[in-house]
């Protein structure tokens, strides 16, 4: 029994990964088509999908940094005389 060539075990090794990449890419590829696809379908009904991508970021936020970034922005527009409350 030969012990394995370290060559062909690392060409091996990168070869399963650079294919697991270019599946994960693919999977990818046909998720981001489905999401383009829901906002297509929300703009088709009335929905603003800016603001609708808004509204998804938002709530990734937790509510800490969403009070900061909202503070930052009241202070921007503030400072810029451009202050809505």
């Amino acid at each position: 029994m030969s012990a394995a060539d370290p060559d062909e075990v690392a060409r091996d090794q990168l070869t399963a990964f650079v294919e697991r990449i270019e599946r994960l890419e693919e999977e990818k590829k046909g998720v981001s088509d489905d999401i383009a696809e829901v906002y297509a379908e929300a703009k088709g009904n009335g929905f603003d999908v800016k603001v609708l991508r808004k509204v998804i970021a938002v709530r990734k936020q937790d509510v800490s940094e969403r009070a900061e970034q909202e503070a930052i922005l009241d202070l921007y527009l503030s400072a810029l005389g451009m202050q809505t409350d």
